[in-house]
């Protein structure tokens, strides 16, 4: 019966006496539900840690390759995902590989849920694939081994779907940014766009008083410590040490926040709570050399962003040999990864924009406003909007021309034009940018740099004192058996292990929990103590946030103060080198005499190409004066070429505008001089129902600019009087006709039985369509792949 008087949620009263004892039933309840949950997390954390390669995928896979197996055997696989019911793959589309971070937390994090990067490219039709890794390293693995054999993983992917239009697109997780960044520099030819997300690969970079963690290694005194951590634990790094510097990062959430949050919100919050603790909780470990090796020449060094690392063989590890696009997605919410270190590469390798033309690099950036670090791969918001975006994009920007674009994503609305070109809820475009603009997020400093500079030296002088005086003394006390006591009773692995049903002391509450659920009386939200209670949690977290805030003001004046100090510098060697700390890599000879040879070439083909190329140049031309496009234009490409079966393919449209766009760059002025030319030999018919469809597809979006409709406005006449000079040319050409009686009727114009042969608009759009960039099945009656739509980099 409704209202029978067992309501779960009592009344609110006034009487303090009975809103005490509510309150405290209430508290009581919660903290046994509490510490039931807590024993759920040390046995989940348990099973969790003896399965064999444990991982939080939330989707069903299979092995294709295991690392161990490689002639430099890894802890690495390669896992196939298999579709949700219901949901099917192209083989036509490209595949997408994850890789997830492994620095301190097990894998699985970019397929935790179903809203996901994996998710997102699943449900999209794309063949998934993930690169998993086991908590044990293999006894002589090194990151150049780990680097190998992600490029065989991106080898078999490539020999599995050999009628994929496009490389494989690869999904690099925080840490795994910069180990995908290494590997596509030695292996360029394996790789589609790279999405990096939240990966630190500028280390010295950051804004002051907001991202504390670039001055650990200098306060710790450089990597000895990494060396001294190593060997306690007999050559092998434990990760749960990584982990515990992101919880040093935000004091207020690893002591009060997460905690009180579950325990407020206990009926409701346990299963996310437990779910995110599976992959929280599931700590790897590195090999000694492993952890040495990331610590030496990325945290401390800096090397990677200025070329300055070289692999074994010789191979030097310059990301400007990257041929790929490169998309890179951070937050101005993430202080393990700020902006500054995920976008410092750029203007660290390249001194201007003709720099970054002349290596042919394509670089995508998306700046998020306020989510997290975890939020950037984790989120489901993120993953809807973001995520969601480049995957659905991803033939777009792999045809973008050389250059330097923010992505910008903007919400779907009635009044936005043209709004059913648009997949989802959003709107991408990519808007042009200069490398002055990316200056200004990094906001680099030379006296910082100089400081950082000091760091790495002194880091290199401790790290020799310390293997020359004190590393054959630790190693010779330490045993195996000392090495996984340690281990076990690290302090973020210690409350994993004690609360569980192993101890004896714990497993009775499951039995009071179940009690406690069965008769929960929740008190209610206007209870005086609860929200007395409300308030004394927000006092601990503003305590502990002003904390953490002087904390990190002192850390940061005693970095600049000590590094800063001349004699410190001068004892660093700093004092003897003139210049910045960090100088340009430099351009090799070879690439000088190779963009020589180029440019020789592209201008011998600049009157070649006909039809097809016109039309590529007139979108090149108008849409970098308009400052990009976005996806809608791209959708009216491949809604045409999909009504026509010839086009282009991918790869060759992609060729075709990257030529033309360098052209244009080269020599804007005789690029638009030589249109006519390349109109010359086109049927009539076929110019106008070009430059009608070109003009649908530059207006698609929205109303041009002033300066984009005055290049419009100029790409007209030119393709208006190739017209007209290919009308006289064709009734010039048009057989005369036979004498007719004096009293039939008058001949027709020429101009309407020219009309009256002109090719139908399939027919007609064919050069157009060939323009599109390929994405579609050949031969295929299906819709193409989403193909990639062209946002320029032109002169205007």
């Amino acid at each position: 019966m409704a209202g029978s008087g067992n309501d779960r949620i009592p009344a609110p009263s006034f009487n303090p006496w009975t809103a005490a004892y509510e309150y405290a039933v209430d508290a009581w309840q919660r903290g046994v539900l509490y510490a039931d949950v807590m024993r759920q997390r040390g046995n989940q954390y348990h099973d969790h840690m003896a399965k064999r390669a444990p991982n939080v995928l939330s989707m069903e896979f299979e092995l294709v390759l295991d690392g161990r197996c490689l002639p430099r055997p890894v802890n690495y696989g390669l896992l196939r995902i298999k579709p949700p019911e219901g949901v099917e793959t192209d083989p036509i589309k490209r595949p997408f590989l994850v890789v997830d971070p492994r620095a301190g937390h097990g894998p699985g994090i970019g397929g935790f849920k179903p809203e996901s990067e994996i998710g997102v490219a699943v449900r999209a039709g794309h063949p998934c694939y993930f690169a998993t890794f086991l908590p044990q390293p293999m006894p002589t693995q090194t990151v150049e081994d780990v680097m190998m054999a992600e490029a065989r993983f991106l080898e078999e992917i490539i020999a599995l779907h050999p009628n994929a239009e496009g490389k494989p697109v690869v999904v690099a997780n925080c840490q795994a940014g910069w180990q995908i960044m290494m590997t596509a520099a030695v292996r360029p030819e394996l790789f589609g766009p790279i999405i990096v997300a939240g990966a630190p690969l500028s280390y010295w970079a950051g804004w002051r008083g907001m991202n504390p963690m670039r001055y650990a290694g200098g306060l710790l005194g450089g990597s000895w410590l990494t060396a001294l951590t190593s060997d306690l634990g007999n050559g092998k790094f434990d990760g749960a040490w990584l982990v515990q510097n992101f919880e040093n990062l935000n004091p207020a959430n690893t002591l009060w926040s997460k905690q009180y949050n579950l325990y407020s919100k206990v009926d409701t919050e346990s299963a996310r709570y437990l779910s995110f603790e599976k992959w929280w909780g599931g700590h790897v470990f590195l090999n000694g050399p492993e952890i040495q090796y990331i610590v030496d020449n990325l945290f401390v060094g800096n090397r990677l962003a200025t070329a300055g690392l070289v692999t074994s063989d010789g191979i030097r590890i310059d990301l400007r040999n990257i041929r790929s696009p490169i998309v890179v997605f951070c937050s101005k919410g993430d202080n393990i990864t700020p902006p500054p270190q995920a976008l410092g590469w750029i203007p660290d390798l390249y001194q201007d924009e003709a720099e970054v033309l002349a290596h042919g690099q394509t670089i995508v950036y998306a700046v998020h406003e306020s989510i997290g670090h975890l939020g950037i791969f984790v989120s489901g918001s993120v993953a809807r909007k973001e995520h969601q975006e480049f995957t659905s994009n991803i033939d777009m920007i792999d045809v973008l021309p050389p250059g330097i674009y923010q992505a910008e994503i903007a919400d779907k609305t009635p009044d936005t034009p043209n709004a059913d070109l648009a997949y989802g809820n959003y709107v991408l475009s990519f808007e042009q940018r200069s490398l002055d603009d990316v200056r200004a997020i990094v906001d680099r400093k030379e006296e910082d740099d100089r400081r950082f500079a000091a760091v790495a030296r002194i880091s290199d002088i401790n790290l020799g004192m310390y293997r020359s005086f004190m590393q054959p003394w630790v190693r010779a006390m330490v045993t195996p058996q000392s090495a996984e006591w340690a281990q076990r009773l690290h302090p973020l692995r210690l409350p994993y292990e004690l609360i569980s049903d192993r101890n004896p002391m714990i497993a009775p509450i499951a039995q009071v929990a179940e009690h406690v659920r069965e008769h929960r009386q929740s008190v209610s939200p206007s209870n005086p103590f609860l929200i007395a209670q409300e308030m004394f949690s927000n006092l601990i977290e503003t305590s502990l946030n002003i904390w953490q805030e002087l904390r990190d003001s002192a850390d940061e004046r005693t970095f600049m103060g000590v590094y800063g100090s001349p004699l410190v510098q001068d004892l660093a060697g700093q004092g003897a080198r003139s210049g910045p700390p960090r100088k340009h890599p430099g351009v090799s000879p070879e690439h000088r005499r190779f963009m020589e040879e180029r440019a020789a070439e592209l201008r011998s083909l600049l009157q070649t190409g006909g039809l097809r190329v016109a039309a590529i140049r007139m979108l090149l031309y108008v849409s970098g004066a308009e400052g990009g496009l976005d996806e809608r234009s791209f959708a009216l490409i491949r809604k045409m070429r999909a009504e026509s079966g010839n086009a282009l393919t991918l790869q060759e449209f992609k060729d075709t505008t990257r030529d033309q766009a360098l052209m244009m760059t080269m020599d804007s002025a005789a690029a638009i001089q030589a249109m006519p030319r390349l109109l010359e030999d086109s049927p009539a018919a076929a110019i106008r129902e070009t430059l009608d469809t070109m003009k649908r597809v530059l207006e698609a979006a929205e109303p041009l600019s002033e300066a984009a409709r005055e290049s419009l406005a100029e790409m007209e006449r030119i393709f208006e009087s190739a017209e007209r000079r290919a009308q006289k040319r064709e009734q010039a050409l048009a057989p005369a006709p036979a004498r007719a009686p004096a009293k039939s009727p008058a001949r027709k114009p020429a101009r309407a039985a020219a009309a009256k042969s002109k090719p139908p608009a399939a027919a007609a759009a064919k050069p157009v369509q060939a323009a599109s960039p390929a994405g579609a099945k050949r031969g295929a009656a299906k819709a193409p792949a989403r193909p990639a739509r062209k946002s320029t980099k032109t002169a205007s």
